[in-house]
């Protein structure tokens, strides 16, 4: 019953207004004194120094620091300016190119939120111009955004290694092909409609796109290979067997500022700004990291993980019960909980029990990324809306914000039933890459 109570308080006080972080640390405090009493800040002390003291979270905030970096740099406005060039003609292609300049940035920084206000500053005013439907424009820039969840390399990704103890290396690499195909997927849904529909996302004029084949690719090659170089720095390093997940993190970091000066953009107001924001980010992830370490703890000392295992013996139909249990959860927990929290709660409680029945954790971890991702762009909590909202115009409503999303909430959707479906999609990346 104490475990129930718990979940039950923590709702309660993240409905009331509460910072999450603080919620799970309140829980776990006023719970943990009824089974220990005084010595419950001993106990928690314990929790916290396993947390404290992991490296594997010191990449946070270096991925971090690049993401600043790189919002504050014209390496995006140079990179959507070359997307244009070469897709604008396409049925649709404004909306491509803010696709694919969400998956080059997503691969180039992995901090979800940042990539949508990058590129949505720059693809609404030049889509709006375009006289692209409102629900379009809205559903294309929060989908991109949302790839930051599943393209390495990924900070959830990192705080979910760290947490289900993990390889961040087979991590990555197990996300490469699902992000590939959850690109292809949103890609495909735009075509679809801009063909079907050509008034809804009329290609570029003529005049705004050609220019001479020379200039072309000078502006190509200035503005594509400096993102795909610290790509190749990060995720080569990483994948090769070069480099730690923190090693490769701080390569993209150094990498990043190296670009920066190449291109004249370095100055100390930008730098200042970078680890402000950086200074901010990670002080919230490692708030609610410790909180839910400390929440996880009291959870599982008042017989948490015997519940769920009770719960899922009940549910019966095997291993596909389990999977689907865990997934509709951490479905609906994203309704009202970010993916710092998700994880942090309910991964330490989920992955015991994935082990013991045998189910592939990289397999499974996959899954729950795909499902965290839908949740943020999923109402009522929908991060990805928030982010839009606060950089949308006025004529852009929340219907229309909300409409856009649902056809690539289905992508993700058909995503998630591809790799359950066919789990290879998921585990033969990180086979074939033996440096892991």
């Amino acid at each position: 019953m104490t475990p129930l109570l718990m979940f039950a308080a923590l709702f309660i006080l993240v409905f009331a207004g509460l910072p999450v972080a603080f919620s799970l640390m309140i829980v776990a405090v006023g719970f943990g004194l009824t089974v220990f009493g005084d010595l419950i800040f001993l106990q928690l002390y314990g929790a916290l120094l396993h947390t404290a003291s992991n490296f594997v979270l010191a990449a946070i905030p270096l991925f971090i620091f690049m993401g600043a970096v790189l919002e504050r740099s014209g390496i995006a406005k140079r990179l959507f300016y070359a997307l244009q060039l070469w897709l604008g003609g396409f049925p649709g292609g404004l909306a491509l190119s803010t696709i694919a300049m969400c998956a080059i940035f997503a691969a180039a920084s992995g901090v979800v939120g940042a990539v949508e206000i990058v590129v949505g500053l720059m693809a609404i005013p030049a889509m709006m111009k375009a006289r692209y439907k409102n629900d379009l424009i809205a559903g294309t820039i929060c989908a991109g955004g949302s790839l930051g969840t599943i393209i390495p390399p990924s900070v959830i990704v990192v705080v979910y290694a760290s947490i289900a103890q993990l390889s961040i290396g087979q991590l990555f690499a197990a996300s490469i092909l699902p992000g590939l195909l959850m690109v292809t997927f949103f890609i495909a849904y735009v075509l679809i409609r801009s063909i079907r529909k050509p008034a809804d996302a009329p290609p570029l004029p003529r005049e705004e796109r050609e220019i001479p084949m020379s200039q072309k690719l000078w502006v190509t090659m200035t503005a594509l290979l400096p993102p795909l170089a610290l790509i190749g720095m990060v995720l080569g390093s990483l994948l090769a067997g070069a480099a730690s997940a923190t090693e490769a993190a701080a390569v993209g970091a150094a990498g990043t500022l190296v670009l920066t000066m190449m291109f004249r953009e370095l100055n100390w107001k930008m730098l200042m700004d970078a680890l402000g924001v950086t200074l901010r980010i990670t002080s919230m992830i490692m708030l609610i990291v410790a909180g839910g370490t400390m929440f996880t703890s009291i959870f599982a000392v008042t017989g948490g993980g015997n519940l769920v295992r009770d719960t899922v013996a009940t549910i019966g139909y095997g291993n596909a019960g389990i999977i689907a249990f865990f997934l509709v959860v951490v479905f609906f927990a994203g309704f009202v909980l970010d993916w710092v929290s998700i994880v942090l709660i309910f991964i330490p409680i989920f992955a015991p029990i994935v082990k013991s029945a045998g189910i592939d954790p990289i397999w499974f971890a996959m899954m729950v990324l795909v499902v965290i991702q839908t949740s943020y762009l999923t109402p009522p909590m929908a991060p990805s809306i928030f982010y839009l909202r606060s950089i949308a115009p006025s004529s852009m409503t929340y219907g229309q914000m909300y409409r856009g999303v649902l056809p690539f909430v289905a992508a993700q959707m058909l995503v998630l039933l591809v790799i359950i479906l066919f789990p290879a999609i998921a585990t033969w990346l990180p086979t074939i890459l033996v440096g892991l």
